[in-house]
C-alpha cells in the first residue's frame, strides 16, 4: 500500500504534473470545495483575503498568525487540494517565523510564501513599500526552512524588490533566497513577460510564481505566455473573492431599492447547486438511515 502523501507532497506532485500550476484564491472552505470540484489542483489563502473577508480590515499587516491559521484549518478540513498560504513577513523574528511554519504544517497547509517587506507591510501593488535588507530576508528564509517538520512542505520566497531596487537587484535577492532554502520564488509586481524571463534565467530555471492579480501592476497574462517565459506557477489570489463581492453588492442594492430580490434571483446559485457542492444529500440520507434504525429498535 502506497504511503499517503502529506499536504506538501500533494503540492509538489501537482507542480510536477501540471506546469504552469494554476493556484486559485479561496477565502473560505466553501469556495475551496468549489475550486476542487471543478478541477483545480492547488488553492490559495491570501493574507489580504483573510484581513478583508474574515475581519473587515485592509491588507496592512493588521492580522495575526492565529487569525490566518484559523482560516487555514477551516479550508484544509474541507478539501484535499493542497493549499498555499500567505504568511506575510512571518509575524516577527526567526523564532516567530519558525513557529509560523510549524503551525501552518499542523493546520494542514501545503506551502507558504514569505516576503521581504518590513513588518508594517503594504499590499504588493501599492506605492511606498519598504523592504528589509538582503541579509535579513535570507535569515527569514533560513528560519522558515529549518523549521519544517515535513520535508515536502514548500517554501516560496516573495520579493518586492523589483519595484524598489530594479530587476537585477531583485534577481540577486531571489537567487540568495533559493540558496538559503526556499523552494521557489514569488516575483511581485512584475510588469512584462521579459521581466519574468529574466527572473527565470536569473534563478537558473527554478520554480517561479507569477502573481496575476486584477487591477494591479501586472497585466493579466495568459498561463501559456507565462509558461513560455519561465513561470511554473500562476497565482490568482482574489479573483473569485472580487467577483463574489460585486455580486453580493448588487443583491443588497436591489433588495433595498426594489423591496424584493426578484430582479437578481437569476444571478444566484440555486439551493440545489449549493447542496450539490456540500454533498448535502449524502448527509441527509445518513440521517434518514439513523432515524429509521432508531424507529426499528
Amino acid at each position: 500500500m502506497a504511503e499517503k502523501l502529506t499536504a506538501g507532497g500533494r503540492f509538489r506532485k501537482a507542480l510536477a504534473e501540471t506546469q504552469p500550476l494554476q493556484i486559485v484564491g479561496t477565502t473560505n472552505a466553501y469556495h475551496a470545495m468549489m475550486a476542487e470540484r471543478v478541477g483545480h489542483q492547488a488553492i490559495y489563502l491570501s493574507g489580504g483575503g483573510v484581513a478583508n473577508h474574515s475581519y473587515g480590515l485592509p491588507d496592512l499587516g493588521m492580522t495575526s498568525m492565529n487569525d490566518v491559521v484559523a482560516d487555514v484549518a477551516r479550508i484544509t478540513s474541507a478539501v484535499e487540494t493542497p493549499l498555499l498560504v500567505d504568511i506575510d513577513t512571518g509575524w516577527g523574528g526567526a523564532f516567530n517565523i519558525a513557529r509560523t511554519v510549524k503551525e501552518m504544517i499542523k493546520a494542514g497547509a501545503a506551502a507558504v510564501h514569505l516576503e521581504d517587506q518590513v513588518a508594517q507591510k503594504r499590499c504588493g501593488h501599492r506605492p511606498n513599500k519598504e523592504i528589509v535588507s538582503l541579509a535579513e530576508m535570507v535569515d527569514r528564509v533560513k528560519a522558515a526552512a529549518d523549521a519544517k517538520t515535513d520535508d515536502d512542505f514548500f517554501i516560496i520566497a516573495r520579493t518586492d524588490a523589483f519595484q524598489m531596487e530594479g530587476l537585477n537587484a531583485a534577481v540577486d535577492r531571489a537567487q540568495a533566497c533559493l540558496e538559503a532554502g526556499a523552494d521557489g520564488i514569488f516575483a511581485e509586481a512584475v510588469h512584462t513577460l521579459e521581466d519574468y524571463k529574466a527572473f527565470s534565467d536569473g534563478i537558473n530555471g527554478g520554480h517561479l510564481l507569477a502573481n496575476i492579480t486584477e487591477f494591479g501592476a501586472t497585466p493579466l497574462f495568459n498561463k501559456a505566455e507565462l509558461a513560455e517565459n519561465g513561470a511554473t506557477m500562476v497565482l490568482y489570489p482574489l479573483s473569485a473573492f472580487r467577483a463574489a463581492n460585486k455580486a453580493a453588492l448588487n443583491v443588497y442594492e436591489h433588495i433595498l431599492k426594489d423591496g424584493d430580490q426578484k430582479a437578481v434571483v437569476d444571478t444566484m446559485q440555486t439551493r440545489m447547486e449549493l447542496y450539490d457542492f456540500l454533498n448535502y444529500h449524502d448527509f441527509e440520507q445518513k440521517l434518514d438511515a439513523l432515524f429509521a434504525e432508531g424507529k426499528n429498535k
